[in-house]
């Protein structure tokens, strides 16, 4: 291990481990690595550490992985792990934690019997035989399973098993997109296939949507053994059948059509089985090309399908617009099987530097009405440009060669593993999922009502006759299609709206400068202060806070309180607090045993940190807040106001060298609250520093109102001038020419 993980196993900073090792002759000499980069013993530094009473701050899933690495590679465990997870998530923490305290004979003898009661065997599982050395394994993942949820564990397992392995490593579909996908399948769709399925996000959101039968199929056995985990997590009362095979060259389901289908397949893989699978009878709409293995995925999805279902799958930009795949896509227009693409903003989801898209598909049905249209909606343009700005070119940069089973590569030895994140990124951790469902189910919901009535929204959406598509091209990429401005504005009323925009921005200006005045900030002196700081797990302790951990995604399926049934209470989501709004989301938007309300006082921590935005990695709650649900990948800490101030507790929290030193990853920052650290000063000193916080918080507040007006009036200007509903203004040169 290195010094940097001793430093996040102990709870200190590096520059404390190499204290330790100048100090302390008997600190682990390196057993491993270089001068520069030396690595050490994981148990010699354990036992330091305990000998010198240094308590492990780690999180329940960083002391699952250490405990994993202690096993080395090749141990094989993991496989053997994943059935004793679905077990154990069956059992209350009163019983894990009376399970993990066995002696080690006992705790193995338990664990084989409890995974034994399992009664859906896992995919290409070991059979459950757990030895004495791992005893110390087995406990980590009970007090993951406890602690962080069972979801949780199995991601981590799942990581640990790809790394041992000849798999590059996987992304997760986000938990957003994948909701959206599957509510864009219609209502009744009880048996759902996904023939890529990777870690079983998108049949986890069939399942919330009410499908009954869920089959899966995936190329690599740890993706298998993971969907049927999850599913048995998610859905324990459906019906599952996973599969490990390549499912273009041996599906594992050749005779079974669904109601549905849900697909995030692997892109620009030019190993698919061209040459092999000429002839199969899948490509009805024309054999796909050798490097356009997208298509054969959009074929086989239509071959499971019964006449008048739908499929939902996500694909890359080109495949809109590639020549080599207009052939297939024309038919596939002309036939009536596409009926809608939705476009998506960059960094939404991976890879993250194109915007995807998603494309809903509808096996025709022999004697059923003529399709005369397909639905466009550019949510990359509205994500970007807001209603009355006007998109850009589609990013036509193509993904990189993915795996077969919905595998994505990643670089060797990154720190960050998608394997164990709780969306796909930090973008799509903090991306506005619930605003865009919103806009395309509405679309969508228009379009299939009514297609020969719908009403083009500009900026937004727009159904384009087929005739119109089927051109030299057959581009279907919804920012050539969707009109950015109506054609029948109202000058009138724009200019009423410029009007009042301008009023808005110049109180905004002036609230602005408010914000911004001096207020007296005075230097503290020769040089910087120093205090004595404690980090928040101490402060916990001493009774002075308390942290409260927002259940993620990633713990869906575990054991918990459920939330009132047609609960409407609001959500704050991580994404209000980077843009200091109030809680934005429904209750809808949450998992069922995400219950934790917001008082005012409560300090919130944002738990996945990037793009250097550590600014707004905190905020206090006030009154608007009060009450509202706690959303997805916030830490919440209650402080004692008789003991901590807490505009003081966030401000420090939120410093940008604080969190860097409370942080695990790389692109992905998770951040662990019990090792930020504190100033200890007296209540008085701290309600000072918690005034000057506040005063901060809200400037930033009013810089990014003003941004955001600003934008608005300068593109609804733009708008008006370009589409001659508004006159330049006179300036004296006009009135003199």
């Amino acid at each position: 291990m290195t010094a940097a993980e001793i430093s996040r196993i102990a709870g200190v900073t590096r520059a404390t481990v190499s204290n330790w090792r100048r100090r302390h002759d008997d600190f682990p000499a390196p057993s491993a690595g270089t001068e520069t980069s030396p690595l050490y013993d994981l148990p010699a530094v354990q036992a330091w550490l305990r000998g010198r009473g240094h308590t492990s701050t780690a999180s329940p899933t960083e002391e699952l992985r250490t405990a994993l690495r202690l096993l080395g590679p090749g141990s094989g465990v993991t496989a053997r792990l994943f059935p004793l997870v679905a077990a154990a998530s069956r059992r209350t923490p009163k019983e894990l934690a009376e399970l993990a305290a066995l002696p080690d004979d006992q705790l193995t003898a338990r664990a084989e019997k409890t995974a034994g009661e399992l009664p859906v065997a896992v995919p290409e599982a070991e059979p459950f035989r757990y030895g004495p050395d791992d005893a110390g394994v087995l406990r980590a993942l009970l007090g993951c399973v406890r602690e962080a949820g069972a979801q949780a564990a199995v991601d981590v397992l799942a990581e640990r098993e790809l790394d041992e392995g000849a798999a590059s490593g996987v992304y997760q579909t986000p938990e957003g997109l994948a909701l959206l996908m599957a509510r864009l399948l219609p209502a009744g769709a009880s048996r759902v296939l996904d023939p890529a399925c990777g870690s079983g996000t998108l049949l986890a959101a069939a399942a919330r949507q009410g499908a009954q039968e869920l089959f899966g199929q995936d190329s690599l056995p740890v993706q298998g053994r993971r969907t049927a985990v999850r599913l048995l997590l998610a859905a324990p009362e459906a019906e599952t059948a996973i599969r490990v095979g390549d499912s273009l060259r041996a599906d594992a389901f050749p005779d079974i059509t669904v109601d549905a289908v849900l697909c995030n397949p692997p892109f620009a893989d030019r190993d698919w089985g061209h040459d092999e699978l000429a002839y199969d009878p899948r490509w009805a709409y024309g054999l796909p090309p050798r490097f356009e293995s997208e298509l054969a995925w959009v074929q086989h999805a239509l071959a499971h399908l019964e006449p008048g279902g739908h499929a939902v799958m996500l694909l890359p930009p080109a495949l809109a617009f590639r020549s080599s795949g207009r052939r297939v896509r024309a038919e596939l227009i002309r036939s009536g099987a596409l009926r809608a693409v939705v476009s998506l903003p960059a960094r939404a989801a991976y890879p993250l530097h194109i915007g995807l898209q998603i494309w809903v598909f509808q096996r025709p049905e022999p004697g059923g009405t003529d399709r005369t249209t397909v639905l466009f909606v550019d949510g990359e343009g509205e994500q970007r440009d807001g209603a009355a700005g006007t998109p850009s070119a589609t990013d036509t940069t193509t993904a990189g060669a993915g795996t077969r089973g919905g595998s994505r590569p990643r670089r060797s030895g990154s720190s960050s593993s998608a394997a164990s994140a709780p969306a796909s990124s930090a973008s799509a951790a903090s991306f506005d999922w619930a605003g865009l469902t919103d806009r395309v189910l509405a679309q969508w919901a228009a379009f299939t009502t009514a297609p020969d009535t719908y009403a083009d929204e500009p900026g937004v959406a727009r159904a384009v006759p087929l005739v119109d598509l089927l051109d030299d091209v057959v581009d279907v990429t919804p920012a050539r299609h969707v009109r950015a401005t109506a054609a029948d504005i109202d000058p009138d009323t724009l200019a009423r709206r410029v009007h009042d925009l301008h009023e808005q921005l110049a109180e905004q200006v002036a609230a602005l400068a408010a914000a911004s005045a001096s207020g007296g900030w005075q230097p503290s002196g020769a040089s910087a202060r120093e205090w004595r700081t404690a980090t928040v797990s101490d402060l916990a302790r001493g009774g002075a806070l308390t942290v409260l951990r927002a259940a993620t995604p990633s713990t869906r399926g575990s054991k918990g309180p459920a939330a009132p049934t047609g609960e409407n209470r609001p959500v704050l989501t991580a994404q209000d607090i980077s843009a200091a709004n109030p809680p934005s989301a429904g209750a809808v938007d949450l998992h069922a045993d995400a219950t934790q309300s917001v008082a005012a006082g409560d300090v919130l921590v944002r738990a996945v940190a990037g793009g250097g935005d550590a600014a707004a990695m905190t905020r206090v709650a006030d009154d608007q807040d009060t009450g509202a649900l706690l959303g997805p990948h916030i830490h919440l800490l209650r402080p004692d106001p008789a003991r901590l101030d807490p505009w003081f507790l966030a401000g420090f929290l939120g410093a940008e060298d604080n969190i860097a030193s409370a942080s695990t990853g790389s692109s992905l920052v998770h951040v662990t609250p019990g090792r930020l650290r504190v100033p200890l000063l007296p209540l008085e000193e701290q309600r000072r520093y918690g005034e000057a916080f506040r005063r901060v918080y809200e400037l930033r507040a009013a810089v990014r109102r003003t941004a955001d007006l600003a934008a608005d009036t300068a593109a609804t200007l733009t708008t008006g001038l370009t589409a001659g509903v508004l006159l330049p203004p006179d300036t004296p040169d006009n009135d003199s020419a």
